[in-house]
């Protein structure tokens, strides 16, 4: 059977909450939050990438890559400890592939469900904000990928746990999961697997929000969480108690990318695969990742609009 997660007491969760709110306050090992930004990568211009520019391509400013992020957490985006600048993994790629094209980064923060309505009246030259591709958006839009879409397994830095790659890794374990998610929907898969080949099920628990599942995984009431990678690399650095057992692909047993985004049939998409190839090749983009913490996420090479994950 697929359980339920307990009942918590109230005060329990509103306490784990205020801490989670406290946390882009609180320092994490090998992360900077200063907005000045001392160590971020630049990249040099890329010929070839500039060329691929279509002349009837306009920028919304000229002379300016304008890119719409959501500063939804680190590693990925964040506002520094100034409250006001925009950091993280997906400015510092933006800035690299600004550079690449000889223009000024312009970085808009925005919520992240604005973006397609933004990008299609034509505000922001492109999106890059953690957005995978999946073959619904690319009826509407061009994609230019750049990392891996992956989940991350993670347990008590104390957990027997050691290791989760397949099905069979995880029978019979508790697994915090949320509801809707795209990781529930594999795990769900992986369950059947499971079971059909003689294992014990999964335990699926459901939690209100991340600062009551964490509450729970190190209250030993769960044996692993499952979420967005980059969120729990994070998590991991700033509170030292879990640690990563293994990734999992949003399109498993597929391969699932994060791409840039722009406007369908703009003409930018090819310009920015080829400077996202020429950061890959010239070792700036492996850089980037490896300071935030996200090399497990590398691309061997950006692809314009690659497979995505099908409509449902």
């Amino acid at each position: 059977m697929l359980g339920l997660a307990a009942l918590r007491p109230s005060f329990i969760a509103a306490f784990a909450t205020a801490l989670f709110h406290l946390a882009p306050a609180l320092a994490a090992d090998g992360f900077d939050f200063s907005p000045e930004q001392p160590g971020r990568i630049r990249a040099e211009r890329n010929e070839a990438a500039i060329a691929a520019i279509p002349p009837s391509f306009k920028f919304v400013t000229p002379g300016k890559f304008t890119v719409a992020v959501s500063p939804g957490g680190p590693p990925l985006a964040t506002y520094a400890n100034d409250a006001k600048t925009v950091i993280g993994a997906d400015p510092e790629y933006a800035l690299a592939v600004a550079d690449s094209l000889g223009l000024t980064l312009e970085l808009v923060p925005i919520a992240w469900i604005d973006w397609p309505l933004g990008l299609t009246s034509a505000k922001y030259d492109a999106v890059i904000s953690n957005v995978g591709v999946t073959e619904q958006r690319k009826e509407k839009f061009d994609f230019s990928s750049y990392r891996q879409g992956l989940h991350g397994f993670f347990v008590k830095a104390d957990s027997a746990v050691t290791s989760i790659k397949e099905p069979k890794d995880a029978a019979g374990l508790r697994i915090i999961v949320g509801a809707g998610t795209n990781q529930e929907r594999i795990l769900l898969k992986w369950n059947d697997e499971n079971v059909a080949a003689g294992l014990k099920a999964l335990e699926l628990q459901y939690y209100d929000d991340e600062a009551t599942s964490l509450v729970a995984l190190a209250a030993g009431r769960a044996d692993v969480i499952v979420q967005p990678h980059a969120q729990l690399v994070f998590i991991a650095a700033r509170d030292r108690n879990i640690k990563r057992v293994g990734t999992l692909s949003a399109g498993w047993p597929e391969r699932s990318d994060v791409a840039i985004t722009t406007r369908k049939n703009s003409g930018l998409a090819d310009a920015l695969t080829a400077a996202t190839n020429g950061l890959i090749d010239n070792g700036t983009y492996a850089k980037i990742l490896e300071r935030w913490h996200l090399a497990e996420e590398a691309l061997p090479k950006s692809e314009t609009n690659p497979p995505g994950l099908p409509k449902s």
